[in-house]
């Protein structure tokens, strides 16, 4: 097995990482990284249904979606992803338990005690601290898990928090549980790194860290599926499934209720109801709206220029973006 400690934290080249040495690799790996703060939506979900649109906007927190499938995460540098990639085909049926096996034990060494629970979770004294998810390629297998450390729990509530009424769809949906971070149950403080060398040095057998890094020319190439994939709306938003958007806003204009269809991340029908006043049809500004991206900026764009207020009286434009998202 080949040992990698990934000094990364950029999530779209760690995701496209992972993508690489499954697909462009032949050794079986595992592997030891980190994200800068980022949400990390599963392949199956719908992207904005999954977290909160202005508070990762704001907080310029991007968004990525992964390979496998299972629900959205927060990442953070108080947290360390691990990844497994073995041989092995979808016959063999999804095993979460027996890749989480070393993980445990390396945490019993440091003297926590932790539990393998339900589907895909490892829980210390019944809070989650780990989530697994797998993914199958061409008789190979993808796992990988997230270890909360020292994650910041506000960051991590806020990012994930959104209305559920406002979408319908049939994506997988996430499913939010009691945290802890491994951190507080080490019967020692320990740093981040030193935890993540003791885990390397663990699951390793101490193998040399002059001999974890990836080259040269594997960087290249995966910086390049990074900027063709993990950097891209079409890939993090666009294939999301198909969902219906729906949300009622008081306005100083009066109430708009808000209707959109949205297949490939692009509205397909828009419809704008309301007790609002204007003297022209709003039926010109949803035909506006129809094949653009359910994406705030290029709603933006599309919309410059536009006299709202002849259309929603007393709606300005920060307000019928807030009203769409």
């Amino acid at each position: 097995m080949r040992y990698i400690y990934n000094p990364s934290t950029d999530p779209a080249f760690n995701l496209a990482a992972e993508e690489w040495l499954l697909t462009g690799a032949d050794d079986e790996i595992f592997m030891l990284w980190r994200n800068r703060p980022a949400v990390i939506v599963g392949r199956n979900q719908n992207t904005l249904a999954e977290i909160d649109e202005a508070f990762t906007r704001e907080r310029g927190i991007p968004v990525v979606r992964r390979l496998s499938g299972g629900g959205a995460v927060f990442h953070d540098l108080g947290n360390i992803n691990f990844t497994f990639i073995n041989n092995g085909t979808p016959s063999e049926g999804l095993d979460f338990e027996r890749f989480t096996v070393p993980i445990q034990q390396a945490l019993r060494s440091m003297g926590v005690e932790c539990v393998f629970s339900g589907r895909n979770d490892l829980l210390i004294e019944g809070k989650k601290f780990s989530g697994n998810a797998q993914h199958f390629h061409a008789g190979r297998i993808l796992h990988h898990g997230t270890l909360l450390f020292a994650s910041d729990m506000t960051d991590l509530s806020g990012a994930l928090r959104v209305d559920p009424e406002k979408y319908r769809d049939k994506a997988v949906k996430s499913v939010r549980s009691r945290v802890t971070n491994i951190s507080s149950h080490l019967p020692a403080p320990m740093e981040v790194t030193d935890f993540i060398k003791a885990l390397m040095d663990f699951v390793s057998g101490g193998a040399s860290p002059d001999d974890m890094a990836l080259t040269d020319a594997e960087s290249e190439t995966i910086e390049g599926m990074a900027e063709k994939r993990y950097r891209t709306w079409d890939w993090n938003f666009g294939s999301s499934p198909a969902y219906n958007f729906s949300k009622r806003t008081r306005t100083e204009g009066g109430l708009l209720d808000v209707n959109l269809y949205v297949k490939k991340g692009r509205i397909l029908t828009a419809r704008l109801f309301g007790d609002y006043f204007g003297v022209r049809d709003v039926d010109a500004l949803e035909e506006r709206l129809t094949g653009c991206r359910h994406e705030r900026g290029e709603i933006e764009r599309r919309l410059a220029g536009v006299p709202l207020d002849e259309y929603l009286h007393g709606v300005t434009l920060p307000v019928l973006l807030d009203c769409l998202f």
